[in-house]
């Protein structure tokens, strides 16, 4: 029998503590505890935290610790917890000390860098034992191939490289991989958080969604004579007529900087209503989530079209509610969907069948969204295997 393990998730729940990133970190939190392994939660980070209360970031971090320490109590990780900011001073941290965070650096059997959120400073480079969990794929893997060393050799530091985008390194992903060694993973998720004991019924209820379509362009990349995008706003505004296509109004949550652009999505039956409660508390948005008869959402361009086989984070979360999904495919679908449950479009005909199918046996599809979360999204699963895999 494995040992029972001491690991560190580094991440930036406190950080950036809305509620769709609260429970991408919370998930692997509580799949390493499930798994017996004695796990901290560590941000030791040089960015200026944001209060989404205030909805601006700040260099008074106490919202980032007083989240923290509240989401300890509830989630069993009390004690075990940092928020350090480097932008003040390396040697402030609320949590643990920094001697403390030092010894764990030296002594863990696992630092977990989720998204790539830490920078690798002198005390984290006390292990050998990091490794990079990367949600967004492409992004790093082009850095590479254009020639940035301070990427690469960002990358070479961690001893194992995870990545959401299954499809890196197969043939269908164009982007070389120079050597650099990724492993295919996706979100963890905690099934019984999101499982309602009763079936949802289809009165009233409709496909939803969660979405920050004020991202910009900030991680747009060129790539042989090609701009990928970031932003999933392009993406949504080329399936804008999908409400009227499909049959029935579907929701967003989200903000539209242009209150012109979130009229015309309204003239095409989408209801768009506030995010604000729903980013702030994480009770909320599984309520939110459970209160769905599905999802209707769309992918990033980058994700599309270099094919990355990427699955989203919430996405996971309505499967797991038992609340079907229809996506933007990526390259996914030769995983998992396609039988019910999970179903992928590149047109709008795609979309109006996917709809058709599940509104002529709701209940069939529902069960199968479940399935398919426990197969291939529970988190004792999905971290057991990169651990495994990356020798730990």
């Amino acid at each position: 029998m494995n040992r029972r393990k001491k690991i560190a998730v580094l991440g930036f729940m406190a950080n950036c503590p809305i509620a769709g990133v609260i429970w991408q970190h919370i998930h692997y939190i509580v799949g390493l505890q499930r798994l017996g392994h004695e796990v901290y939660y560590v941000e030791d980070t040089s960015r200026v935290p944001y209060d989404p209360v205030l909805q601006t970031v700040t260099e008074d971090y106490s919202y980032a610790a007083s989240i923290l320490a509240r989401l300890a109590g509830e989630f069993d990780f009390e004690g075990r917890w940092a928020f350090s900011p480097r932008y003040k001073s390396p040697e402030q941290s609320a949590g643990l000390s920094r001697g403390f965070l030092n010894t764990l650096y030296a002594e863990a059997d696992a630092l977990l860098n989720i998204c790539g959120s830490h920078e690798l400073n002198d005390d984290l480079l006390r292990s050998e034992r990091i490794i990079y969990v990367e949600s967004d794929p492409a992004v790093e893997q082009i850095k590479v191939d254009l020639g940035s060393e301070p990427t690469r050799a960002f990358l070479a530091r961690h001893c194992a490289r995870f990545t959401f985008g299954e499809n890196v390194g197969r043939p269908e992903f164009p982007v070389p991989l120079h050597g650099l060694a990724w492993l295919p993973t996706r979100q963890p998720v905690v099934t019984d958080f999101w499982r309602e004991d009763r079936a949802a019924g289809m009165t009233g209820r409709r496909f939803t969604s969660i979405a920050n379509l004020a991202t910009g362009g900030k991680k747009d990349i060129a790539w042989r004579g090609e701009t990928y995008l970031w932003s999933k706003l392009p993406e949504f505004e080329r399936f804008r007529s999908a409400p009227c296509v499909c049959g029935e109004p579907f929701e967003l949550a989200t903000t539209f900087k242009d209150p012109a652009l979130g009229e015309a999505f309204r003239q095409e039956g989408w209801r768009i209503v506030s995010p604000d409660a729903i980013s702030v508390d994480h009770h909320a948005y599984v309520d939110y989530i459970r209160a769905a008869k599905g999802e209707f959402t769309v992918a990033k361009d980058q994700y599309v079209r270099l094919h990355t086989g990427w699955f989203s984070d919430r996405s996971a979360c309505y499967l797991a509610a038992g609340r079907p999904v229809i996506t933007q495919e990526t390259g996914f679908s030769r995983l998992y969907g396609g039988r019910g449950g999970v179903f992928a479009f590149a047109s709008l005909e795609e979309a109006a069948e996917a709809v058709r199918q599940i509104n002529a046996d709701y209940t069939a599809h529902s069960r199968a969204a479940s399935e398919i979360a426990r197969e291939w999204f529970e988190a004792e699963k999905v971290v057991g295997s990169m651990l495994d895999r990356a020798g730990v």
